[in-house]
């Protein structure tokens, strides 16, 4: 090999067309696995659509995205081998595969439009007339190639975590794309995505020159974060010796808390702290308006913090500094960290915070959210009261918007969400009930959208969290002890979604002509029942009468499809709430029963969803 070629090290900033156009990249053994998050790619989605939006006018020609604010995604490094020009990613495959899916499902939403951006050649090359993806991995082939043509993917037993993880991530970028970027600015969004996102690309022409970049790379170094110099300013406010050193070790005590929740959950924090508590402007949505309160927290809340303690902390004194930071800084880092733990594990005093985890909003709001009414001082129970109403509150307002198809990102829903921030914020119980018992009654979406919702290629993760909030709720009012985790994300055995009607359209020829309208109801939700897995997989395609005989076996919601059930169970018809619901046995099931189940499962909304919460405890 030529030294000269093998010891070269090449630097340049790229856009996402160069760098992907007519590409193959094979993905290195070591780092094989696409790990991304929930949190990851709905923030990607967020940073690159509110930086388009801010630049996007409606009466722009198409060339004038070439001014349009750039975006900076961050360095990838690759090597290449200089005898056959094979190219291996050594870094950056998370965001390269992100952008993958983010490409796929733009091709997609771009399906039925007169302006269409080619950027098909950017997911795969074509020789031969046969397409390969360009990240060469055999394991992801036929999610890739089903998410291209279909838009969706059915998980196989045999699925690795990255194959999961990509329709994981695939789904949350369709829920969370903003609804504001529609069919007359998509076009301007890809030429943008596409052109104005910069990628600084780095290649070396040997493995050992690219993995000493890699490593360097991943090096921390000494760059001081925001909340360092955060620290490093208030330290210096505080004039006392004595005092100063007080800080220090608390804030290092402090930041330690956090840091067991993730490298960057210091910075996280004093984002959702700031906000919730203190934050009075937001920028508005017009093309060239200049970032205030909220966004400047969630890029320098160092330096937000430095212009505004005066006015809005109402912190002069060094005194001021050394009370706020000793009294204020350690009780809200404790209810942060609860409310991220009642996110993972089931609360049973705030167990809507779990709920949330599984089907909430952007962190950027969320966390803010949970904070704005908790009161320094507050006791235990109130808070942990304040951050259950406050994630009813999301969740109930996410549940509605879903089964209206509407979805809430974080671009979507930020200005209704902020102005919710400042109006609960430091509210006492009773008033935070009584302002969120109003805020869902003024919720756009009503529950009469459930009367035409079903499952699609892009909602299953929705279905699963409505189904496991009902199976639960209706074994709950008969007095059985499961609750959402037994459904959604049990220890053992998982439970799965179940198709009432078969997938045979020849059987229900006597109802429809055409198998899309076959399919449309077979989808809906009121068709729809979850079973464990195995379960599930035994009999999914057998007829309705026979599988009737298995539902009576499961959980409560199944079992009220069987006549059987209200003989051998004559308790259940005698509570109030249940009597509410009108259940009713279907010993035959045609589309007739589909819409009662339909119109069952909204009632069960409106019964579980209920504003009638907010006053359990006035």
């Amino acid at each position: 090999m030529n030294n000269k070629l093998k010891n070269r090290i090449e630097a340049t900033d790229t856009s996402i067309n160069a760098l992907l156009k007519d590409q193959k990249f094979y993905i290195d053994y070591f780092q094989r696995e696409y790990r991304w998050q929930e949190k990851h790619i709905k923030l990607l989605v967020e940073d690159l659509t509110t930086t388009f939006l801010k630049s996007y006018n409606p009466d722009n020609k198409r060339s004038d995205v070439a001014n349009y604010q750039s975006y900076y995604l961050g360095p990838v490094v690759f090597s290449v081998n200089p005898d056959d020009g094979r190219k291996s990613i050594i870094d950056g495959q998370q965001r390269i595969t992100s952008i993958t899916l983010l490409l796929i499902y733009l091709n997609h939403l771009q399906s039925n439009s007169e302006q269409r951006v080619a950027i098909s050649e950017l997911i795969f090359s074509e020789k031969y007339g046969e397409k390969s993806f360009n990240m060469t991995d055999e394991l992801r082939e036929p999610c890739l190639k089903a998410l291209f043509e279909e838009g969706d993917y059915r998980l196989q037993e045999s699925d690795d975590e990255t194959v999961q993880n990509m329709m994981e991530r695939y789904e949350d970028i369709v829920q969370s794309f903003p609804e504001e970027i529609d069919q007359s600015a998509l076009p301007f969004f890809i030429d943008w995505f596409i052109e104005n996102v910069v990628i600084v690309e780095i290649t070396a022409y040997s493995d050992e020159n690219a993995y000493t970049i890699f490593e360097t790379m991943n090096d921390r170094g000494l760059n001081l974060t925001p909340s360092e110099m955060l620290k490093g300013y208030v330290l210096s406010k505080i004039t006392d010796a004595k005092q100063r050193a007080e800080i220090n070790d608390l804030w290092k005590n402090q930041i330690q808390k956090l840091h067991e929740y993730g490298e960057s959950a210091d910075q996280t924090f004093f984002q959702a702290w700031f906000r919730s508590k203190y934050a009075k402007s937001i920028r508005p949505g017009k093309a060239g308006s200049e970032n205030q309160d909220f966004e400047l927290i969630g890029s320098r809340f160092h330096n937000w913090f430095k212009d505004n303690h005066k006015t809005l902390f109402k912190l002069k004194s060094s005194d001021d500094f050394y009370q706020f930071f000793r009294n204020h800084f350690p009780f809200f880092v404790k209810w942060f960290t609860k409310i991220w733990n009642a996110h993972s594990e089931l609360d049973p005093d705030m167990p809507h915070t779990h709920f949330i985890n599984h089907w909430g909003i952007a962190e950027s709001l969320q966390d803010p959210l949970l904070l704005a009414p908790i009161n320094f001082g507050d006791d235990d129970l109130t808070i942990k009261r304040k951050v259950d109403f406050t994630s009813r509150y999301i969740e109930t307002f996410t549940v509605r918007r879903a089964v209206n198809y509407r979805k809430f990102g974080q671009t979507s829903i930020k200005y209704t969400m902020f102005n919710l921030i400042k109006h609960i914020r430091n509210n006492d119980l009773a008033q935070l009930g009584e302002n969120l018992a109003k805020e869902i009654k003024n919720i756009e979406e009503k529950w009469d959208g459930v009367e035409n919702f079903g499952m699609h290629g892009q909602n299953r993760k929705f279905v699963k969290h409505l189904l496991s909030r009902i199976s639960a709720y209706i074994d709950n009012l008969v007095g059985k002890d499961t609750n959402y985790v037994s459904y959604h994300h049990p220890q053992g055995r998982q439970f799965e979604i179940e198709h009432i009607w078969g997938n045979k359209f020849s059987e229900h020829r006597d109802e429809f002509e055409q198998e899309g309208d076959f399919q449309s109801w077979r989808n809906s939700v009121g068709a729809l029942i979850l079973l464990p897995s195995g379960t599930n997989q035994s009999f999914n395609s057998d007829k309705y009468e026979d599988k009737l005989e298995h539902y009576i076996k499961e959980n409560t919601y199944a079992q009220t499809l069987h006549p059987a059930y209200y003989v051998k169970n004559p308790n259940f018809l005698k509570s109030n709430l249940i009597d509410e619901l009108q259940f009713k046995p279907h010993p035959q099931f045609k589309t007739d029963d589909i819409e009662d189940r339909q119109e069952l499962v909204q009632r069960i909304c409106e019964q579980l969803w209920s504003t009638d919460y907010f006053s359990l405890y006035q």
